[in-house]
């Protein structure tokens, strides 16, 4: 229950529905002053009280250490090195499908259910379990879910799959649940106010790092204080005067250099994906899939091609605009997810 109004139907939709129900909160950052994102001390407060009203036990855990290791130095990390980090994938990941899932079994629950939107399905035969997208195509949540396998997908519940946003808040409503009408949390939940760029230097202790800005011949064009400061396909805050829109087109830590170019050299046709996860079992060595490059991205037709037991390489039908390392590349066949894995080379 992360205090917000999903988690909160989703344990009161499973309560009315006569299942046995606890509510686990994890208290991921501390926040300070700031108005907190996600798992903040008023989310807590709030999955308590909705607790408290459908008459459930309620549990916090404190996971501050491990969030920290696992999702927030990960994010700086990558911008550190050039890349663009996915911390929800990693949230989800090891937080709630890891440490809290395991947490839940320790409490001897059967299931752990969570307001994700998207759906879970079993073929009823071999005992296989799929991961689907969910019903709401614009709240559909399973792009960050890729990292789910057989062991993880039989112990959960996503009630929330099957119905739209509209028709869960009304549910809320219908429920008088006291967080009905709160607000979606937006952006990367331990980042409040300012952007990322500014947490970066706070608690990494970064200071300036003047470097180049170059077109592809190597031709200066500008300076700027550290490329964890881009990403590719960004335009706004290059600081640079020129007589077209100019885009990232490529980061080179190594060189402390950001190259950029104009918008028809930020598409690219293939990439090298690492670091794999399959649902079910692992493919042939080239399938032909709809595969996504980011969360709000198009899927587009493509060819998997194994390189090895961790790597693929990844080839669009169509040029794909930004594909960026850091990022996951999911691979979908119908409304299933197959899979994916982080991309680490655009090629």
């Amino acid at each position: 229950m992360s205090g917000g109004v999903d988690s909160a139907t989703t344990a009161a939709l499973l309560k009315e529905e006569g299942h046995d129900v606890i509510g686990i909160t994890m208290q991921l950052w501390d926040y300070g002053d700031a108005d907190g994102g996600c798992c903040s001390a008023d989310d807590v407060r709030d999955a308590r009280r909705v607790a408290d009203q459908i008459g459930i036990p309620h549990y916090v855990v404190n996971y501050m250490d491990v969030f920290k290791r696992y999702v927030v130095e990960d994010f700086v990390n990558k911008y550190l090195s050039g890349n663009t980090p996915s911390p929800c994938v990693l949230c989800n990941q090891f937080m709630k499908f890891n440490f809290l899932l395991e947490r839940a079994m320790e409490l001897r629950a059967d299931h752990l259910a969570t307001g994700h939107y998207a759906r879970i399905e079993t073929d009823g035969e071999g005992g296989k379990y799929y991961l689907g997208k969910a019903l709401d195509s614009n709240k559909d949540q399973s792009y960050f879910l890729f990292t789910l396998t057989q062991k993880e997908l039989s112990r959960l519940i996503f009630p929330l799959g099957s119905k739209r946003k509209d028709e869960v808040r009304e549910i809320a409503k219908s429920m008088n649940l006291k967080i009905a009408d709160k607000p979606d949390s937006q952006e990367v939940c331990f980042i409040t106010g300012g952007d990322y760029r500014d947490f970066i230097k706070d608690l990494n202790g970064v200071g300036k790092e003047r470097g180049e800005i170059v077109d592809k011949d190597g031709n200066v064009l500008g300076y700027h204080d550290g490329v964890f400061s881009f990403t590719v396909g960004q335009r706004r805050g290059l600081g640079i005067a020129n007589g077209k829109p100019l885009y990232v087109v490529k980061i080179e830590p190594e060189r402390n250099r950001v190259v950029v170019g104009g918008d028809d050299e930020v598409f690219r046709t293939s990439l090298i994906a690492n670091n794999l996860t399959w649902v079910d079992e692992v493919p042939p060595d080239e399938i032909e899939v709809k595969a996504k490059i980011r969360y709000r991205s198009m899927e587009s037709d493509a060819s998997v091609r194994t390189q090895s037991t961790s790597e693929v390489i990844v080839e669009f039908k169509k040029p794909q605009r930004a594909m960026t390392p850091g990022q996951a590349v999911v691979f979908y066949k119908g409304d299933r997810v197959l899979g994916g894995g982080w991309i680490s080379k655009v090629l």
